[in-house]
């Protein structure tokens, strides 16, 4: 009896569900309330006016890119990467003016890469006209009541800016049309942030396109324009097998001029210039020597700047030119000028000096995770300056440096050779033991180690674009005096922090391209898979309304004091007070 009862019941309820399945019919929409409607019209007003602005700007566009694998104790590794940069016109048309890479002796890097069509048949965008910049853009020509629907879904403030949200969705099922979510700005009605995916063609192999989750900055009054896009995505060709990548592409240098012939390089500003011209002394043949390369340095950083690649003078520098001054005063160094340095804008972890400018790539502060190895690696560059490396002097004469942006890895070299970094790899080391940061090597011994567990795995994160890689050609760090007392790399050890993810220290204004600290608390570690060395992670900007720069203080009395630099062991002024600084909290 109770079995009957029980096949009775399932039966009712099969047939209930086969009743419902028959006559379920779609949600309806709750309609946008006229405050909602009217937002979401500005939002579209707004849309097409971002489009006509970023026509007129020339940005520099870098995209790295990691392919990601299972890993029973990390999650997941990158396996393979691949790294291009270019700077693209929007002017008539999205078109691209890749920077073309030199070729490199040493075996690391070979040709050059087609930017646009690399990325293209990398993201399955060939039917999008824009390829891979389409993620700029929710939907540059038909983003408007006709072509797509809107649902509310709520409030929620993104840093400091309060923003409401809508679910988008395409109107008809047309290939390149926009489907996913998008946050506006309750001020002015502009698109701030927007995630999801472009439809696919039915006709592609590829089952969607990649999705993605793009974030805008108020540059400038009233304008937000495009910052990164962060890129996540598996796709499955079987129930055992999965290919999964992630990466990111960065804009910055909105207010750059791209030259439209090589003649438009003549025009450079000379930031700090003095007026040599009432001093009387004479110069000696050495001095005149130093002169020269000085000329020559500032020629090369004025043309990097220029070109987008090198970020002008910042706080930041100071920071770390006190690390340096820590160096040189630990080993009395007598120079014949002050050290300076800056920051390469770009991902590639890299370093260089010019003259007496020491350069390191952003990508490089950001991976350090202490100020030991921000030492480590300035003591390799300042081993260039003191045993006399200097620039090639035929940058002094200017008219060298009159080509397209895009022939700048081709046309400006910077990097030393085999033999120049083997002695300045000796004296670096011998430089970093006199310092006070000589008992700090095991720290450095160990970001070493985790370059080599991964070196063959980011070839194009390890590979410099314009100066000294980390690694000599043997795959073997320069610095590996350094490595000797390092404790035994042992990822379940969360006390130990090897290396960063990217993004961990910097950020850059996309507007005028300086650079900036992030505001950072450190978070704990709670397993292995926190850690994420050298790994790109998901972008999420604490965003800001546009202020206006403060007004310039009146001058400081000749006998007030002046301030100095951060301290270098204090507050958040450099790497090592945010060692395990997660860049979930990324730029602002």
């Amino acid at each position: 009896m109770f079995r009957s009862l029980t096949i009775f019941s399932m039966t009712v309820l099969v047939g209930l569900s086969v009743s419902q399945a028959k006559v379920r019919r779609p949600v309806p929409r709750i309609p946008l309330t006229p405050q909602q409607q009217r937002l979401v019209r500005e939002a579209i007003g707004h849309e097409k006016a971002i489009v006509q602005q970023i026509r007129k700007s020339t940005p520099v566009v870098q995209t790295y890119l990691q392919d990601m694998r299972p890993d029973p104790q990390l999650y997941q590794i990158p396996v393979a990467d691949q790294y291009m940069i270019g700077r693209v016109d929007f002017g008539k048309a999205f078109v691209n003016d890749q920077y073309a890479m030199r070729n490199q002796s040493h075996g690391f890097f070979a040709g050059s890469f087609h930017f646009v069509s690399d990325l293209t048949k990398a993201f399955h965008l060939e039917n999008s006209p824009t390829g891979f910049m389409a993620m700029m853009f929710i939907d540059p020509t038909s983003f408007d009541e006709q072509h797509y629907q809107f649902t509310f879904v709520r409030r929620e403030f993104l840093g400091t800016v309060r923003t409401w949200v809508f679910d988008v969705q395409p109107r008809a099922k047309s290939a390149g049309r926009f489907l996913g979510r998008i946050w506006i700005e309750d001020q002015d009605g502009n698109v701030v942030r927007f995630n999801g995916t472009y439809l696919n063609n039915p006709n592609d192999e590829v089952g969607h396109y990649f999705h993605f989750d793009s974030w805008r900055i108020n540059v400038q009054p009233g304008v937000w324009s495009p910052a990164s896009v962060y890129i996540e995505d598996t796709l499955r060709d079987g129930p055992n097998h999965a290919q999964s990548f992630r990466g990111q592409t960065t804009f910055w240098g909105y207010s750059l001029k791209l030259p439209t012939t090589e003649t438009d390089a003549e025009s450079m500003e000379i930031e700090n210039a003095q007026d040599q011209s009432q001093n009387a002394t004479d110069m000696s043949p050495l001095q005149a020597e130093r002169e020269w390369v000085s000329e020559a340095e500032q020629n090369v950083l004025d043309r990097l700047t220029q070109a987008g690649l090198v970020a002008p003078p910042s706080n930041f520098d100071k920071v770390l030119e006190q690390v340096t001054n820590n160096i040189i005063i630990g080993n009395n160094l007598q120079l014949p000028g002050d050290i300076h340095c800056r920051v390469i804008l770009t991902e590639p972890l890299e370093s260089l000096a010019i003259g007496n400018t020491i350069l390191l790539s952003k990508g490089l502060v950001d991976v350090l995770p202490t100020e030991a190895d921000l030492a480590a690696v300035l003591s390799f560059q300042l081993a260039q300056i003191v045993e006399g490396h200097h620039i090639d002097t035929r940058y002094a004469f200017n008219d060298r440096l009159l080509f397209p942006d895009s022939a700048t890895f081709q046309q400006i070299t910077m990097d030393h050779t085999p033999l120049d970094n083997q002695e300045a790899a000796k004296k670096a080391v011998d430089l970093f033991n006199h310092s006070v940061y000589h008992d700090k090597s095991g720290e450095v011994g160990l970001f070493f180690e985790q370059l080599l567990a991964r070196q063959k795995n980011l070839t194009a994160l390890l590979t410099p674009r314009l100066g000294d890689s980390l690694l000599r050609p043997d795959g073997q760090p320069w610095l590996s005096g350094l490595m000797q007392g390092a404790p035994r790399l042992d990822m379940n050890n969360l006390t130990q922090v090897a290396a960063l993810p990217l993004n961990s220290h910097l950020k850059i204004d996309p507007w005028d391209d300086k650079v900036f600290q992030l505001n950072v608390s450190p978070a704990a570690l709670l397993n292995a898979r926190d850690k994420m060395p050298l790994e790109i992670t998901p972008v999420y900007f604490r965003l800001q309304r546009y202020q206006q720069p403060a007004a310039v203080p009146a001058a400081t009395p000749a006998n007030a004091a002046a301030p100095g630099p951060p301290a270098a062991g204090a507050g958040n002024a450099q790497p090592a007070d945010s060692a395990q600084a997660q860049p979930q909290a990324a730029p602002q």
